[in-house]
């Protein structure tokens, strides 16, 4: 029998659920829930999600420990601990090579729903940025609001994807997906060991610090770049424009004086 099956049916049953009862739960057969067990099917990408949102337990520890010797609580004390993030689906070109996948502020309320649904991301838009390291995995979301000024609504974040909670570096900027909140953009700091939160900080004052439970969030992207159609103005408190408009001519004159 697979690790997975093992788990899965250690599972339902520290839920105290029969086969019909787990299978109800998660929409599917009975009947499939004892292929499940059983090791005669391989779940789904979309029932394993299913399956560890009942559980309480993420669909990386399902697939790859051995959780048969443990209590919920010691599993779930367990991912706490370690911080582990869950398996990623993504999409790729013809070549093999990961597409950026665009998160349109149209559809990061679905987001939350179909993050690990492959014909979802299918759907969504995607782009590739030769410059972007190859080690990583990154998404791309356009920002709503404006609590992280000066990066203005409609601002594309490309973030990279983080393997674990542990992982973050204290004041640095984050997208994160979460249950309660969906995706919000924020400077993160990790009180994971104290108190089993994250605290997530506003670069825009007007706007109050809050606290997301760790157990709750689902995805984090460190920010690594972003995108945006406003240009910046010239902003040099110390130089007009009048004096930047001759540092220009005096430029053009030296190039007319090297060509003659």
């Amino acid at each position: 029998m697979s690790q997975v099956a093992e788990n899965i049916k250690h599972l339902r049953k520290l839920h105290g659920w029969t086969q019909g009862e787990f299978a109800d739960k998660i929409s599917i057969k009975r009947s499939l829930v004892g292929a499940y067990e059983e090791g005669r099917a391989d779940p789904r990408l979309n029932n394993l999600q299913n399956m560890s949102k009942v559980f309480g337990v993420s669909v990386d520890s399902m697939i790859s420990r051995d959780l048969t010797a443990k209590t919920l609580e010691q599993i779930r004390s367990t991912q706490k601990n370690t911080g582990g993030m869950k398996v990623l689906s993504i999409t790729v070109d013809q070549e093999d090579n990961e597409f950026i996948d665009l998160i349109p502020q149209k559809a990061s309320a679905g987001y939350l729903n179909g993050y690990a649904d492959p014909q979802y991301l299918e759907e969504l838009p995607k782009f590739q940025i030769p410059s972007l390291p190859k080690s990583g995995t990154y998404r791309a979301f356009e920002i709503t609001g404006d609590s992280m000024l000066p990066i203005k609504p409609g601002t594309i974040v490309i973030g990279q994807y983080l393997d674990a909670i542990s992982d973050i570096k204290d004041g640095r900027c984050y997208i994160i997906l979460s249950k309660e909140e969906g995706v919000v953009y924020k400077r993160v700091f990790d009180y994971t060991h104290e108190h089993g939160q994250l605290f997530l900080v506003s670069d825009n004052k007007a706007y109050s610090p809050y606290k997301v439970d760790t157990s709750d969030v689902i995805e984090i992207w460190e920010a690594k770049a972003y995108l945006s159609m406003e240009i910046p103005e010239y902003a040099d408190d110390d130089m007009s424009f009048e004096q930047l408009k001759n540092i220009v001519l005096e430029l053009q004159q030296e190039v007319i004086k090297m060509k003659g």
